[in-house]
């Protein structure tokens, strides 16, 4: 239950109102995972809702391709040519041939759909000249990104010494990633086509992540697998407007363990309540040619949070006593703010609805005077 404060700057605060928090799932137990390392985040505030060895070290396979496909969709597109030299490279292939045309976007949907080394590998020579210079811009972005246990070395996610991540720093990463609009519609496709001017034709590669037809609302994001790494998987999920993001290394059941993890996730985190229609009143206004202004807000949108901690938060409205004129329509006026357990959640503004202009003053006696004789 969320509970409404409105507070006059030097006035009293009332308790005025209370509502009802979105509902989430209950009684679902904490998953217990295959994966030796694993992680479930609530992915706009970073929360950590499960973890296992979440800091440890570990291989990350083709999960590297989150990184590689962003670096890679940050660039201007344009069209490339591929070569031999580029394409050649063990494990999964989006197909690339010697002498092939395509454009750099292209080549990163064959990294996030079939997970190709060919198009990795390439589009890093493309970019950066050389493998290791792209692994050099990896590991800058990383450092960005401050994701401290995370080194890169190949960009396809082939088994190298120092190529290592965390669960933790996967999922800040991806977390990143999704905030690029080309690398979330990627992601979350089951099915992409890439256009290719030489040959002249388009090519069809089917997504190897089965959550995306598994899972409600998945919209990603990678697999991965090789010897020393095991099956690595991460995802992304959104379902009544929560997103999660999830993370396995070394995970012989991995497709389950992010079942699970997501059911839990979901039945623990919900986006609190806030009121259909946006705040409405007015304020007196001192000086003014009307005694009072209207006052109004925009649609207000929860943060996420743990059920439990629902029934703590305080919606406060802070507007001041009166106004001096004059009053411009559109000016910042008050704030409705949430609160959890003292600290702020979310804070949204509330405006002046129209114009009051200052009221002319009222003349003195000599005006007055001066007026009635024509002194004036």
């Amino acid at each position: 239950m969320i509970k409404k404060i409105i507070c006059c700057f030097g006035a009293i605060c009332l308790l005025l109102w209370s509502g009802v928090p979105a509902q989430a799932q209950e009684n679902v137990p904490e998953p217990s995972v295959s994966a030796a390392s694993a992680i479930l985040i609530e992915a706009e505030t970073g929360r950590v809702l499960f973890s296992k060895n979440a800091e440890e070290q570990r291989a990350m396979a083709s999960t590297t391709k989150i990184m590689t496909a962003l670096l890679t969709l940050e660039q201007e597109d344009r069209e490339v040519a591929i070569t031999s030299d580029m394409i050649a490279v063990e494990g999964s292939s989006m197909g690339l041939r010697d002498g092939d045309r395509l454009t750099l976007h292209g080549l990163a949907a064959g990294m996030l759909s079939v997970s190709g080394n060919d198009a990795a590998n390439a589009a890093a020579i493309l970019i950066d000249g050389s493998l290791s210079a792209f692994a050099d811009r990896m590991n800058r972005r990383a450092q960005e990104l401050g994701l401290e246990n995370t080194h890169f070395v190949t960009p396809s996610g082939l088994d190298a010494e120092g190529h290592y991540t965390t669960a933790s720093d996967l999922a800040a990463l991806t977390c990143a990633a999704l905030e690029n609009e080309a690398f979330r519609e990627l992601t979350s496709s089951r099915q992409t086509s890439v256009s290719f001017l030489e040959p002249a034709e388009t090519r069809t590669y089917q997504n190897h992540n089965k959550l995306l037809t598994m899972l409600d609302g998945c919209i990603g994001v990678k697999t991965g697998y090789t010897k020393q790494a095991g099956r690595c998987l991460v995802s992304a999920a959104e379902q009544n407007g929560i997103r999660l993001v999830a993370v396995t290394l070394y995970a012989p059941d991995d497709w389950n363990d992010h079942l699970a993890m997501m059911e839990y996730g979901f039945s623990r985190v919900e986006r609190f309540g806030t009121p259909e229609t946006p705040f409405s009143g007015s304020l007196p206004v001192t000086g003014g040619m009307a005694k009072e202004v209207p006052v109004y807000g925009e649609q207000e949108t929860g943060a996420p949070l743990l059920t439990q901690e629902a029934d703590r938060v305080v919606r406060c409205v802070e507007l001041p006593r009166f106004l001096y004129a004059p009053v411009q329509e559109g000016d910042a006026v008050g704030r409705v703010t949430y609160w959890l357990d003292g600290n702020p959640l979310a804070s949204f503004p509330l405006y002046a609805g129209g114009d009051v202009p200052c009221r002319e003053a009222e003349p003195g006696f000599w005006d007055k005077i001066a007026s009635f004789f024509g002194w004036k």
